[in-house]
Formats: C-alpha cells, structure tokens, sequence
C-alpha cells in the first residue's frame, strides 16, 4: 500500500527570503495600534535627525528625508527584525562625507550622485553578501576594533559640528585637519550663532537627563514622560526656527537652512561610470561592514529582550534592499540606528510595519512642512548630532579591555588614534590588521600545561596551578590549541624540552583533549619528535584524541611510526605506563 503524498508547499523558502511573509498573515488591529503609535513617536524624532545627518553626510537637508521613507518600506519586506529602524546614522553619514569629499568635486550635483551611488555600490554588496550567507565575514570587526572606530568617529563628528555651533569656516575629515582650522578661525566666532547653539545643546542636554524624571514627579506615567523627553529635538527646531524668523537672526549672520525642496523622494539613477564605481568600492565596502555589523548588534539586543531570533543573512539581504532603495529615491547609505531603534522599541513597535508606518509620516512631513523649515537655523541641526553621537563614546571599554586583555586594549587604541588622525577607512584597516596579527601571533604560541593527577581523583591539571602527582618517568603534556603550521615548532620545542630536563623520564603523553584539528605540517612534527624521542629511550603517547583528529591520525603514517600508544583517556595512560599509577606526593 503506497502511502498518501503531499504537495511541498514553498511558503517556507519564499520567508526565507521575504520574511514579511511570516508576520503579515497574523497582523491584527492590537498590532496595527502599536505600531501606528510607535511610527508617530519615532517620525517626530526622525525629522530633524535626519535633517542633521543629511549635513553632516555634506548633503542637502532634503536628502536626509528621503533616505528615510523608501529604504523603511523596503526593511519591512526583507528584513527580520521587528524593532530595527534604518535610515541614515551619524557613522555612516561620516564615513559618506569622507568618501565622497575625497573625490574633490566641487558641483552639489555631482556630489549628490556619488553620494547616491555609494548607496547603490553599498546595497549591492550587502545583499550579495546575504545571497552567499556570508554574514560570518562580520566577526573580522571585533568588539574593540568597533568600538575604538565609533568612539574615534563620534569625536571627529563632534569636533566637525563645532563650525556650524560657532559661525565659522572649518574643512578636514581628520584631527590634523580640523584643529588648525578650528582654532585658527577661533577669533571669528558669530556671538549669536555660538550663543543659539548653546542653548540648543543645554536645552537637549537637559531634555535627554533631567525631563523624564521631572515629568514622572509632576504625575506623568513613565511612558509618557519617555515620548515627552524624545520629542526634546523636535522642540528645539520649532524652537529655534521661530526665534530666528521672530528676530530676524538671519540679517545679523545666523546661517539658515535655506529653502527645502518639499515634494516626495525623486527617482534617480546612480551613475554606472567605472572609474567613480572603482574610487567608491573600498568606502562601500566598510560602510557595508561597519553598518551591517552595527545594525544586526542592535537588532539581536531588541530580539533578544521579546525571545525572538534574528537572521543575519537575511539582514544582510534588508539591509542591501534599504540601500538600494535610497540609491533609487535620491538617498544615501543608510543603516540600522541605535537611538531610533531604542525609541521604536520603547514605543511598542510590534512589527517591521512599524518603519513602514514612519516612512509614511516623514513622506508627508517632507511634503507640507518642508517650507517652515526655511528659517532652521544650522546650529540647532549640529547641537542634534553632538547630543546624539556624544552617547557613542564608550571610554568604558578602555578600562575594561585594559583589566581584562591588553592586545584587545591595543587594538582600540589603535583604531581609535589612526582613526582620528588619518580617517575612518585606515582606522578601521588598522584595527582589523591588528586583531588579525594577534590571533596569528596567539595561533603560533599556543598555551601548553604540565599536568599531574588531583590526589585522589582521575583529573589531571597544571602543575603550576594545583597540588598534583607526578611521576619521574612520564611527562603528561597538555596543548590548549589545534596543531597546525604556525604551531608545530613551539610544541616540538617543548617537548624535547621536558625530555632533557627530566632524564628519568621513559614516557611523554600528549594529552589532545583541547586539540579540535591537526594539519600536514603538525602531523611531520609528530612524527619527527617520535623518531628522536625514540633514538633518546623514550616513547611518545597520545591520550584523549577527538574523533576528527583521530580520523586524520588514521589516513596517514603516523600510527605505525609512533611507536607509543593512543589512550582513550590521560589516566587511563598514567596508570598504564606507570608502575600500578604510583606517582610522588604534592609537593
């Protein structure tokens, strides 16, 4: 009797790739409320942090905004987070200046097609990246290395929006070019620019610290207290913009913003000309890195809190379609941000339409309120990066790498110096080159123990470490590594090493319980070290192989060569090889 066949449904392949598929068919109207909600709190925040990017990306305002509508329609179709808000963010937008100023063009057009064509170079990789599932090319960027690049970017950003608060001339994308102009036009500070930037930077200072916990002692619940504190930037624009138009600040040297074209997103092309494509593949590639990695850290901390799982490929995949739709609609490279993603979260923000829900709130803000952003002074737009990217500075992860690793202390500090003297793309080079000599240079010189047997008990640990037994004539050697290439001579070494300083000794047992792999060259030492072991009386064993290793071991010569044997376990070698297991006391 043949047994009854079903119809392989695809719906399972198809999420993989369009993960809306799996959220949408339960989309209910509790659902529909938070996110609507969630979208209105987050679109207040987006507008003039999106302004501000757009100025430190070297852009017009309006840019900002579009490359904050399409690429949230298209995350909520590809990607896998439900709290993950992408648009432009304070690193991307610098890295962005970097890249497109370092190709001296002096046209705003032509800036702007580069700029737009970064985010198709961009949005290209990432999602041939998430394609081939290489979403594992990440953890090249370690921790520090990161950190040490954000820390060394918030403070070139900061320094950066230091013209716009003081009313003066200031150009450099590094430290060395930016304080010699800083100081140098220091003389030149505008009394009403410096003095409406510092009060926008004291006012958001105090919203972000001291509002919420003032609101929630004047009666406020905590949420709403939370919204009233984000909506500081808002207020600070409507604020400024106001006073500016009010006093006629303009007339007396305040810069403006100037008119913002209001209408929806254009549709654009990037320029396919191979010689702008080669100078913007190195610049699109870190930024595809750095993005990638910094939004998929904050999407699995969001998931992590609802017991939810993130798919890294396929943030790859969102991430690549979220540029490639601000490349289409006159965007820049955009990411997953930190701040807006944590107010999406706050707010309730249950499903990827959430973003969907912002890009349609932003969409209309850029088609009516547009025109009353005329008089927006610059200042306010640069104390709103300095307040938001000043959180980024992590001065913790100095001191803890310090206490606990000092190459991973080395290697933010080395990110974070070259970073601010010679840019982000050789920052982040250094960092990643450091981290990698590191582990080749660990690789090569492999941790090895002495060990000795726990009286009374069939454990065996270091002898520099614990009260253990020995016996003189076996010398139970532990290597915390695979064998391989950069290894095989440091462990030969110490072997013969042992042997000479320890002339009664007829056994060496090599216990390989931490060894995962062994390759050719580890393979010849072995062989070699038995041959000479065995021309100076003594044998060379083998205890606690795993089942890998041992399949290698088999395929080859070097069982027959050993001339010693291969224990399942370091005791059950010790007792074998010595007289009954007696072994000298502790010392």
């Amino acid at each position: 009797m043949s047994r009854p066949t079903h119809p392989v449904s695809t719906s399972g392949a198809w999420a993989r790739w369009l993960p809306v598929l799996g959220w949408a068919p339960r989309y209910d109207r509790p659902t529909f409320g938070a996110d609507l909600l969630a979208a209105l709190i987050v679109t207040l925040m987006l507008i003039p942090q999106s302004l501000a990017y757009a100025q430190l990306a070297g852009l017009p305002p309006q840019v900002g905004l579009y490359a904050s509508i399409a690429p949230l329609f298209a995350y909520a179709i590809f990607g896998s987070s439900h709290a993950l808000s992408v648009g432009p963010v304070a690193v991307v937008s610098l890295m962005t200046a970097a890249a497109v100023g370092s190709l001296g063009l002096a046209d705003e057009a032509a800036r702007l097609q580069a700029a737009l064509t970064l985010a198709f170079v961009s949005g290209v990789m990432l999602t041939l990246m998430g394609a081939l599932r290489l979403g594992f090319l990440a953890s090249f960027l370690s921790h520090p290395v990161v950190s040490g690049f954000v820390t060394a970017s918030s403070l070139l950003i900061a320094l950066s929006q230091l013209k716009h608060l003081l009313g003066i001339q200031a150009s450099g994308d590094t430290l060395p070019d930016l304080l010699p102009g800083l100081i140098a036009h220091l003389p030149d500070t505008h009394l009403p620019t410096a003095a409406l930037g510092a009060g926008v930077l004291i006012f958001l200072y105090w919203t972000r610290s001291r509002l919420k916990p003032l609101l929630i002692r004047l009666g406020l619940s905590a949420r709403a207290a939370d919204t009233c504190a984000k909506a500081g930037p808002v207020v600070a624009v409507l604020g400024s913009t106001a006073l500016v138009w009010a006093l006629r600040l303009d007339q007396i040297g305040v810069r403006k913003v100037g008119d913002i074209p209001a209408g929806l997103p254009p549709l654009t092309l990037p320029s396919f000309d191979p010689v702008l494509l080669s100078q913007l593949l190195l610049p699109a590639l870190l930024i595809s890195i750095i993005g990638f990695v910094e939004s998929v850290s904050v999407a699995q901390t969001f998931a992590a809190k609802r017991r939810l799982r993130i798919e890294p490929d396929q943030e790859l995949v969102g991430l690549g379609a979220s540029n490639l739709a601000a490349a289409f609609t006159g965007g820049y490279p955009v990411t997953g941000g930190f701040s807006r993603s944590v107010v999406n979260f706050d707010a309730g923000a249950a499903t990827p339409a959430a973003g969907a829900f912002t890009a349609v709130g932003i969409a209309l803000a850029a088609l009516a309120l547009t025109p009353l952003l005329h008089y927006l002074p610059q200042a306010t737009l640069a104390a709103t990066i300095v307040v938001a990217i000043m959180t980024l500075v992590d001065t913790d992860t100095l001191r803890r790498t310090w206490r606990s690793s000092r190459t991973d202390f080395a290697a933010v500090v080395t990110t974070l110096v070259v970073t601010l003297l010679a840019g982000v793309e050789a920052g982040v080079g250094a960092g990643v080159l450091l981290t990698l000599l590191t582990l080749l240079w660990h690789a090569s010189r492999p941790h090895m123990a002495v060990v000795g047997r726990v009286p009374g008990t069939e454990h065996y640990r270091n002898v520099d470490r614990h009260r253990v037994e020995t016996d003189p004539s076996l010398i139970g050697l532990r290597v915390d590594e695979g064998l391989n290439f950069m290894n095989a001579r440091q462990v030969e070494d110490r072997m013969l090493a042992l042997v000479a300083a320890q002339p009664a000794a007829q056994h060496v047992v090599l216990q390989c319980s931490a060894v995962n792999d062994i390759d050719a060259s580890a393979l010849e030492m072995l062989e070699s070290v038995a041959h000479r072991l065995r021309d100076m009386g003594v044998l060379l064993h083998l205890s606690e192989v795993k089942g890998p290793v041992m399949d290698k071991l088999e395929r080859t010569d070097l069982l027959a060569q050993l001339g010693g044997r291969v224990f399942l376990s370091h005791h059950e070698a010790v007792t074998t090889l010595t007289a009954r297991g007696s072994a000298r006391p502790p010392p």
